[in-house]
């Protein structure tokens, strides 16, 4: 392998010419970059990753933790995150937590060890021990889909979207309507669309019985048993269902199907996500898609700002969602 030593012999130019063309750093006349560039090319010469981060004291890598790698919004984010990161040469280390909050510490102290210019997280839910190791970082970080003071976040307006689909519900003449969630200790799916169904139900003088509110887990077999539990215990049979995430929407649509009921006509089904699938079920699925991408967009930018010497400090990125009708409702 050539050294930048003999690049610049065979260029007739200095080694620090060599080093700033490699490095595209600092001034180099057209000719002498000429030269430079026609070894390099003739050659094949391939700068050392490490020499170059021994240098600039970048890896040029960026840790991305994630609570389910095989989801389609863990998918939507990163690649949004990629089509800021790649533009400026940097590339991402992946890791899938399995929706298990001890692996957010084990993987924020593994991929500071390992130099990670900066750390992306997408967490479950957020407790004292992660916001301490948080806090502890010392680089550049960004949280996605949850709030940490201080920090930099990028949040989706998960209060508002599931007040917003209620209302819309309301509007179509639904008056009855159920929900299935996930555990409140996920502030933002779990406790914040919560939150969003009952003030909109409360706001508009409509009871909500306790057997209408269930807590499942994020996969669709969840929102089959949900649905499963609603049918068999309510009193009053709702006439709308809205479920935080697309995949429990989808399981109490079949639940409701397998009953012999019809949807909309019987009970009309609502999701939040998004998701691809939800466009191809029968029927299409009402859901808020919140533009995962652009989410990761502004997280790969608010990194990089950070990275590139911007100060430390809070910063709310809040990102715009939109709801998609369908016939499910």
């Amino acid at each position: 392998m050539l050294t930048i030593k003999e690049i610049a012999e065979r260029a007739n130019v200095s080694r620090t010419t060599v080093s700033r063309v490699i490095n595209n750093a600092g001034y180099v006349s057209e000719e002498a970059k000429r030269k430079v560039l026609k070894v390099i090319e003739e050659t094949g010469y391939i700068p050392s990753e490490n020499a170059k981060s021994l240098r600039t004291k970048k890896t040029k890598v960026i840790g991305v933790i994630l609570p389910k790698i095989s989801t389609e919004t863990s998918s939507r984010l990163v690649k949004g995150l990629d089509e800021i990161f790649a533009k400026e040469g940097y590339q991402i280390l992946l890791a899938n937590t399995n929706l298990n909050p001890e692996k957010e510490i084990e993987y924020l102290k593994l991929l500071k060890s390992r130099h990670v210019d900066g750390i992306i997280l997408s967490a479950t839910n957020i407790n004292q021990l992660l916001v301490e190791e948080i806090y502890q970082l010392k680089i550049p970080f960004v949280m996605v889909g949850q709030h940490v003071s201080g920090m930099a976040n990028v949040l989706f307006d998960d209060y508002q979207a599931s007040k917003d689909m209620i209302q819309f519900l309301i509007q179509k003449g639904y008056q009855n309507i159920a929900f299935i969630g996930v555990t409140e200790e996920d502030r933002s799916v779990g406790y914040l669309r919560k939150l969003g169904y009952l003030d909109a139900m409360k706001e508009n003088q409509l009871e909500v019985e306790d057997s209408w509110v269930q807590t499942g887990i994020f996969n669709v077999d969840s929102g089959y048993e949900c649905m499963k539990t609603i049918m068999a215990t309510t009193k009053r049979t709702p006439d709308a269902v809205l479920a935080v995430t697309d995949r429990l929407a989808i399981g109490a649509s079949q639940y409701i199907k397998d009953k012999g009921l019809s949807i909309p006509k019987d009970i009309a089904v609502a999701g939040m996500g998004g998701s691809e699938l939800a466009r191809h079920i029968s029927p299409p699925l009402t859901t808020i898609d919140f533009s995962v991408e652009e989410a990761g967009r502004e997280a790969a930018s608010l990194l990089l700002e950070q990275i590139n010497g911007g100060k430390y400090h809070e910063a709310i990125k809040t990102i715009k969602y939109r709801l998609l009708e369908r016939s499910s409702i």
